[in-house]
């Protein structure tokens, strides 16, 4: 299906969708399945409704018109009570379109299947709290990839009988390709063969620019897994795939399958553009629904090289030659080949675009602005081979002071700046030290940001209020990397919290209580929008894989499903698990790529096995108070190892009062939720050290002391 809208333009609409209305039998026509209710949700209390981690963050939201604490409870499976608090009051909830509390029961740490949480005559969905929480869904995460696999047969052995399928785009009628396919009309007189490699989303196409940064994921994933000494949990044997036992990390195979094909991609020597890459290739026109892969009767096309396409395969296979080369140093050396071509090629070719015309059949994955392109595959070469022509390009990019290399909405298949800078800190590289700390300061200020939108959020969502657009669950991923590799490089467990967080928004703690990954969760996305996929159109059919995840809440309302069912949606609840709602509800491999990325991350255990001691605590005291107003003294205590430099304390007041004034710290309002911020002067806080300040506000009764805090987005006791 269309390309999913540059994170640059969040709300342009791709040209594809002139046509992308659901084809049956070759036809357009409007969708023939019954529609899904667009709101799962069937209790007030969202939690994430696989579970949580003993030693992580366990928080859930309440949809509530209360203005005042609620009593929360936590019950195991025989109904016993094994934990309560009072809820937090949010207030109005933007983008969600409701008025929230949250309950947060970090602090019980044991560990059980069958809990509920309580909260004002309602209750959560069951969940579990285990240590290996999500090693099944890393499994199955990964797995999304070989069932996506393109020119190779998929094996009932590993998926399931339901999903096995022959090979596909062999060449085998009543396919027509992929081994020797043609360019469009004026873009080459010869052909290629280009199998192999990931079907993108629910269509049979493949794009470079979308398969680059998902294998840059997965070989990401396994290189900071190794870092972190955590790699034999993707290592050989580990996942679903038919090169196990091979010597080869899991992942690694898994994504060579796409990096064989994105080297095809690359034009030949003495042709013209040579070392460019093939900006896609796809049907020459939409195929039908549903439509099993190896029955595709559509004549395939070459579409005509991109400077962007060129600096992913760049970018990508320089990864591979400094990832794969203790494992194959044949492959690795193809694949420094390959980029040191494809590089040289878009220097020679910098301003070549796909247009965004170029949508029949297939999506455009247009891109006019490839400097962050430039810079991210500079950054992997410089990584790889630490040569300074590759280390000027980095520091001669606009983008390696830039400050938005990291964007309002994270990044994605069209903004890889911040992909450049995730390597640069992380890599062992040359570059001066304090160019080096620069680039993971950056990161950093970051993940702060991320922070500070989640604090600010009754559902924790790192994303913007503008942010839910075409694949927002993907930016949500994206983010999280970004938290996840914050907390490596500073081993601040704010960032953990953070990351792990977003798995809780994915996986049901959202504004319609809907788990977007298919096979997970009591309400969970079960008809994502795919050709194969397709129960909901044909009940032969199967669902989609456990694993699998929905696009998510698109606010632009970009098919016909949408713009039926969902008009007048708050921005975080235009989703309906409907198959034919391509614009919230499609599957993609960028999106289950940082989706993979995630929960083995989440999947690690503690090197120690126990929980992490906390952060911070906190002290409120009422100095003064009268019949209209009172004063107060807050103090912070750093509690943690490490020294706090910047913080932000945020709480709610349970009977509604208004802060007036504040003295050492600025502090804010939004309803009944509180944000306090260092004056500047008071900024750092040393491990055991304290930093007060005062507030002065009105209130109307009683003036009840808030019970709840959070330090940079820690719990504080």
């Amino acid at each position: 299906m269309p390309a999913t809208p540059s994170l640059r333009h969040p709300t342009r609409l791709a040209a594809a969708l002139v046509t992308a209305s659901l084809l049956v039998g070759g036809f357009l026509a409007a969708p023939t399945a019954t529609a899904a209710p667009h709101t799962a949700a069937t209790t007030a209390v969202r939690a994430n409704q696989v579970g949580y981690l003993p030693d992580g963050p366990k928080r859930a939201t309440v949809v509530t018109t209360a203005t005042q604490s609620l009593t929360w409870q936590l019950r195991d499976a025989s109904g016993a009570v094994v934990a309560s608090g009072a809820t937090v009051p949010r207030g109005a909830d933007t983008p969600a379109g409701q008025s929230v509390q949250v309950a947060d029961f970090s602090s019980y740490r044991g560990s059980g299947s069958g809990y509920v949480l309580a909260v004002d005559g309602s209750a959560s969905v069951p969940f579990d709290i285990r240590a290996n929480l999500y090693d099944t869904l890393r499994s199955d995460a990964m797995a999304f990839f070989y069932h996506q696999r393109s020119g190779i047969p998929i094996d009932a052995s590993l998926v399931g009988s339901a999903y096995a399928r022959p090979a596909a785009h062999l060449g085998v009628a009543p396919n027509q390709g992929d081994t020797a396919v043609p360019c469009q009309a004026t873009v080459c007189d010869y052909t290629r063969d280009v199998r192999g490699g990931w079907y993108d989303a629910g269509d049979h196409g493949k794009y470079v620019v979308n398969g680059g940064i998902s294998t840059w994921l997965m070989v990401n994933s396994f290189e900071r897994a190794k870092r972190a000494g955590n790699e034999s949990a993707l290592g050989d044997s580990t996942l679903r795939v038919p090169e196990r036992g091979n010597g080869m990390p899991d992942v690694l195979d898994e994504a060579r399958w796409e990096l064989d094909f994105l080297m095809r991609m690359q034009v030949p020597e003495g042709k013209p553009y040579t070392g460019m890459a093939f900006h896609k290739i796809h049907d020459a026109a939409w195929t039908g629904m549903p439509l099993r892969p190896d029955q595709d009767p559509q004549p395939r096309e070459l579409h005509r090289p991109s400077t962007a396409a060129t600096l992913n395969l760049a970018a990508a296979a320089a990864q591979c030659a400094r990832v794969y080369r203790p494992y194959d140093a044949a492959f690795a050396d193809r694949c420094l080949s390959a980029a040191r071509r494809a590089w040289t090629a878009a220097r020679a070719n910098p301003a070549l675009y796909a247009p965004d015309s170029d949508s029949t059949g297939g999506g455009a994955y247009g891109d006019t602005q490839v400097t962050d392109e430039f810079y991210w595959a500079a950054a992997e070469l410089y990584a790889t081979t630490g040569e300074s022509g590759y280390r000027d390009a980095v520091t001669g990019s606009s983008w390696h002071t830039s400050a938005t290399a990291f964007s309002a909405y994270g990044f994605g298949w069209a903004d890889t700046a911040a992909l450049g800078r995730l390597t640069l800190a992380t890599v062992p590289n040359g570059l001066p030290t304090a160019d080096r700390d620069r680039v993971r300061t950056s990161v950093t200020a970051a993940a702060d940001g991320y922070l500070s939108r989640m604090a600010a959020q009754g559902y924790a969502v790192p994303v913007p209020a503008d942010g839910y657009f075409w694949g927002s669950n993907g930016e949500v991923a994206n983010d999280a990397i970004v938290l996840a590799t914050a907390a490596e490089l500073t081993g601040e467990g704010r960032y953990r919290t953070g990351a792990l967080e977003t798995m809780d928004y994915l996986l049901g703690r959202n504004a319609i209580g809907q788990s977007y990954v298919s096979g997970y969760g009591r309400t969970a996305s079960h008809n994502q929008h795919h050709r194969f996929w397709a129960h909901q159109l044909d009940a032969s059919l199967p669902n989609p894989p456990a694993g699998a995840l929905a696009g998510g809440p698109d606010s632009a309302l970009q098919d016909p499903v949408a713009q039926e069912k969902l008009t007048g949606c708050a921005p975080a609840a235009c989703y309906i698990d409907d198959i034919g709602s391509y614009s919230t509800n499609e599957v993609a491999v960028n999106w289950n790529a940082p989706l993979a990325w995630l929960a083995a991350y989440a999947a690690e255990r503690t090197t120690t096995g126990e929980p992490p001691t906390g952060l911070c605590a906190v002290t409120y005291r009422a100095d003064s108070v009268w019949s209209t107003g009172f004063t107060a003294t807050v103090t912070v205590k750093n509690t943690g190892p490490t020294a706090v430099d910047g913080w932000q304390l945020n709480w709610a007041y349970p009977g509604g009062q208004r802060v007036t004034s504040a003295w050492n710290a600025t502090v804010t309002q939004n309803g009944t939720a509180v944000l306090a911020r260092d004056a500047g002067w008071n900024r750092a806080i040393a491990p055991g050290a304290t930093a007060s300040f005062g507030v002065q506000g009105t209130h109307t009764g009683a003036n009840p002391s808030p019970t709840a805090f959070t330090l940079n987005g820690n719990t504080c006791t």
